[in-house]
């Protein structure tokens, strides 16, 4: 009988069959005889997930309407379904697998790979075949024959599915009731959205939250420092004194006491230099290329894993959806013969440091399912290279630019570190001098990527005297920055970091923090969607309907990364054949029931002050509510709507409104209410200046406009 090879998708299925010689069939291609399948094949294809888990509605009726009565939603056993729009590639998959004795899982190499084969293998009800698995990194002709003559048992591949089962499972039971809880609850208080919750999705946006209100709450406090411009022989250079205080007055104090002044002249008292170096950086795993293409591009990291999706299925790199930053010697073995068709490639030679593999980048033990993204062996032509779109250009650059760094020499530099003594007081100098640009050379493409380098000295020696400008130089503390969306990426994959209890911080570490290497940008891409973070200009900020979220889950396990990462290290346990599917489904229904037992009475002592525009979903459901009556045409009602706050009457002329935003500071339902009815809001913290300066002040509304007022309440 010929075997059925099911691949994830039909663009995967394609790459297999180039290593072949097919034909072709509606739903499925016919792989010739061959030394590798003597009787031929037949590749079929999943359009991702062809199966998915019922709605609740199919275990009980009373589950299809929302309401609390009827929760907990925990069903006995667990049924799928064919999903919408996929029957008809079902049924041909169906068709195939029944008929044959040998099926080969060779959707992608991953837990999810494992989920989608044996989600749609179960579903057809297919029995008793010999199921082997397709375990390559690489989809080059080379790789994919070489794959298929050395197939492996589907032992391993068992494990992972029963784990991505579990946590399949697990997200739609904490989704269905932590949603329907939440959003039923918040109702009652007149917060008239829909809010999904999610395993992994709540406590990221929680960390986001959290960074909103450090920048928020931010009280910047002024200081003041001594610095100096000095003149010798060779040139100038900075130094400073070792002295931040919060008061000008006690900086003139040191001053005097050591008789400064601004032309006081200074001897240097010490110059020492230390020679150091600096070696290529690692290989990249999914989420060092996403935070590095968010940084130099401001492409999203769900783009760079669509990107790098097609180009790996276009043959150019290896297996994207990786966690390792090490390769094993076969990987190296080709990378090192092929070094001089990479450097042309992008068009830079530099002559090779060693064809040695270090373990820095070759190391096999910290290689597990697959190795750090390089390029393949398939070198691409000139026109290739051209038809290639800037972001594929961009990260295939990248990833060969990286690679090559393995082969090049270390960044070496002096750091010059400069003592200048003026009148007892010391000031302190650090330059660099580069001394060979190594690797970095590969990196020099935009202004965007040369670093803030310490500056450049000019000659200078000890007891060599100098002309000096002394000054107080005034400052302030800044507040912490707001996450990039690259950010994000190592803020889920470190949010260890950010914990306090030790214990937690460990299993977070070990786990590598929220979601997975494969999955992280698709929870960013989620909450996007669901409203609770906005993107602009690659900056994230919390939205309000974010801020009730938070508010409401405060305090709660579902805003804590620590439980995820609990769960996490138990889902990962099934995978290794020591956990079992039902305990870890079992600890999810008791936190349920304690969801259940718990959120009513914690939202009742919340005081949750955010008035929300109904969303495009509710709006059909929900008036909006009335904020103030309008204190132009005395008539309508001040309404909140998608950007701004607007008059109901508008269709009979009225046009009064408000911006939903002031100096970058969003303004809420509550302070227009007091600008329509007393004329004036309370202090208001976090506009921005248009120097980048934050700063607090009330809102007036004075003959139909908005203005700023200092005054003091």
């Amino acid at each position: 009988m010929k075997p059925v090879i099911l691949a994830e998708k039909p663009s995967q299925a394609k790459a297999y069959a180039d290593a072949f010689s097919v034909k072709r069939h509606d739903g499925f291609l016919e792989i010739n005889p061959c030394p590798i399948f003597p009787e031929g094949a037949y590749i079929t294809w999943g359009i991702g997930h062809l199966v998915e888990l019922k709605e609740p509605k199919a275990y009980d009726p009373k589950w299809d309407k929302w309401s609390l009565t009827s929760l907990p939603i925990l069903p006995v056993r667990y049924e799928f379904q064919i999903a919408k729009g996929k029957y008809k590639q079902f049924t041909i998959v169906k068709k195939l697998m029944k008929a044959t004795d040998t099926v080969i899982n060779a959707c992608d190499v991953d837990r999810e790979g494992s989920n989608i084969f044996y989600s749609i293998y179960n579903q057809t009800g297919a029995r008793g075949q010999t199921i082997k698995r397709l375990w390559i990194n690489s989809l080059e002709v080379e790789e994919v024959r070489k794959g298929f003559a050395n197939l492996q048992d589907n032992r391993k591949d068992l494990l992972l599915y029963e784990e991505a089962k579990a946590r399949q499972i697990s997200d739609w039971l904490v989704g269905m009731n932590g949603s329907r809880l939440y959003s039923l609850l918040l109702q009652s208080q007149g917060i008239r959205e829909v809010f999904p919750i999610g395993r992994v999705q709540s406590p990221t946006i929680y960390l986001i939250y959290q960074r909103q209100m450090e920048i928020e709450h931010f009280v910047s406090e002024p200081f003041f420092e001594i610095e100096a411009k000095f003149t010798a022989e060779h040139g100038t250079y900075k130094g400073k004194a070792k002295a931040k205080e919060p008061k000008r007055e006690i900086i003139q104090a040191l001053l005097a006491k050591h008789n400064i002044q601004p032309n006081s002249p200074g001897i240097i008292t010490a110059v020492e230099k230390m020679d150091k170096r600096m070696p290529p950086p690692q290989l990249h795993s999914l989420s060092t290329l996403q935070a590095t293409a968010n940084r130099l591009w401001k492409t999203s990291p769900a783009d760079v894993l669509k990107t790098m999706q097609g180009l790996y299925e276009k043959k150019l790199v290896t297996y994207p959806r990786t966690d390792s930053r090490y390769i094993t010697p076969s990987e190296f073995s080709y990378l090192a013969a092929q070094v001089a068709d990479y450097q042309q490639l992008i068009g830079h030679t530099f002559p090779v440091t060693s064809l040695a593999p270090k373990k820095r980048y070759v190391d096999s033990s910290k290689v597990q399912e697959h190795y750090a993204i390089i390029p393949t062996k398939k070198l691409p032509t000139q026109a290739k290279l051209a038809g290639l779109s800037s972001i594929e250009r961009n990260l295939y650059e990248e990833i060969i630019r990286t690679t090559l760094a393995m082969f090049h020499s270390d960044y070496l530099y002096t750091e010059t570190k400069v003592t200048t003594d003026v009148n007892g007081l010391p000031f302190f100098t650090t330059g660099k001098t580069e001394r060979d640009k190594g690797w970095k050379a590969l990196f020099v493409r935009s202004s965007k990527e040369i670093e803030k380098e310490e500056p450049t000295l000019p000659p200078l020696r000890e007891q060599e005297i100098v002309e000096s400008n002394i000054d107080i130089k005034e400052g302030k503390t800044q507040p912490p920055k707001p996450y990039t969306e690259g950010q994000l990426i190592a803020m889920m994959k470190t949010c260890g970091k950010l914990v306090d209890n030790k214990d937690e911080t460990e299993i977070l570490k070990e786990v590598e923090g929220l979601g997975t290497e494969a999955t992280r940008s698709g929870i960013i891409e989620t909450i996007k969607r669901h409203g609770y973070i906005n993107v602009t200009k690659n900056i994230v900020s919390i939205t309000d309907k974010g801020r009730v979220l938070c508010q409401a889950i405060e305090g709660n396990l579902l805003a804590s990364p620590s439980m995820t990462a609990k769960w996490e290290t138990y889902l990962r346990k099934i995978g290794n054949g020591e956990g079992s599917q039902e305990r870890f489904l079992g600890s999810i229904a008791k936190f349920i029931h304690s969801l259940l037992q718990e959120v009513p009475n914690q939202l009742k002592t919340k005081n949750i002050d955010i008035k929300l525009a109904p969303s495009k979903a509710s709006s059909s459901r929900y008036k909006q509510e009335p904020i103030a009556p309008c204190p132009k045409c005395k008539e309508g009602s001040i309404v909140a709507r998608k950007n701004f706050y607007g008059c109901t009457n508008y269709k009979t002329g009225c046009t009064q409104t408000f911006n939903g935003f002031f100096l970058k500071k969003k303004i809420t339902p509550s302070q227009i209410k007091l600008l329509c009815t007393k004329g004036k809001t309370n202090i208001i913290k976090g506009f921005v200046a248009e120097n980048g300066q934050t700063f607090n002040a009330s809102l007036s509304f004075v003959e139909g406009k908005v203005k700023l007022d200092f005054a003091k309440e």
